[in-house]
């Protein structure tokens, strides 16, 4: 029951979110598009979701274009040269994620789980922590445990002992608590680098 009922929340929320959010969605894309250097208003990313199946995650670009080209995958970092003016502010308020309730209303990620990883981090993430894994068992979210209760870059320990408490603990209360506490962490403007 409870999958059935996250899953019409998920669709519920995201449809009612993406009409709310459609003219800061709008005007968002017309300031990515008119920064330079010029590049696509939408990052899409391979990522790793349920039951380690990859699928396509969308954000609005927040980088220089090709900002991986010269280092390959690696997180974003403080005062990072990489990110644009425009995308520094969609970081801290979160705004770079809206795309993703996309990937909700399609059904590859919910709006609650652990977050998803790029398929190189989860093999490497997997050899260093073997329960890691377990994350897998339950859709990749846009918001979650972790992130509402750790810093941006906490150790990968921390964040798989949170996530790991998550997919333990599946509940609709666990499920609110989350995106009530999402809304302080926007609000405090706690966002990623």
């Amino acid at each position: 029951m409870y999958k059935y009922l996250k899953r019409l929340l998920d669709v519920v929320v995201s449809f009612a979110a993406l009409l709310l959010f459609l003219f800061p969605l709008l005007v968002t894309a017309v300031l990515i598009k008119l920064e330079k250097p010029r590049g696509p208003v939408f990052y899409a990313q391979e990522r790793v979701g349920l039951a380690g199946k990859p699928f396509t995650m969308y954000k609005f670009r927040t980088m220089i274009p090709d900002a991986e080209k010269q280092s390959g995958a690696v997180f974003a970092a403080k005062d990072d040269p990489r990110v644009t003016g425009t995308g520094g502010f969609l970081r801290k308020s979160r705004i770079d994620e809206l795309p993703q309730l996309f990937n909700v209303l399609k059904g590859e990620m919910s709006l609650v789980g652990p977050r998803p990883e790029r398929p190189s981090f989860v093999e490497e993430f997997s050899r260093n922590s073997p329960d890691y894994a377990r994350r897998l068992e339950v859709k990749p979210g846009i918001t979650g445990w972790w992130q509402v209760n750790c810093p941006y870059h906490s150790p990968l320990e921390e964040r798989v002992e949170y996530d790991l408490f998550y997919v333990e603990n599946l509940s609709p209360s666990l499920d609110s608590k989350i995106l009530f506490k999402t809304l302080f962490v926007l609000l405090k403007g706690r966002g990623g680098y």
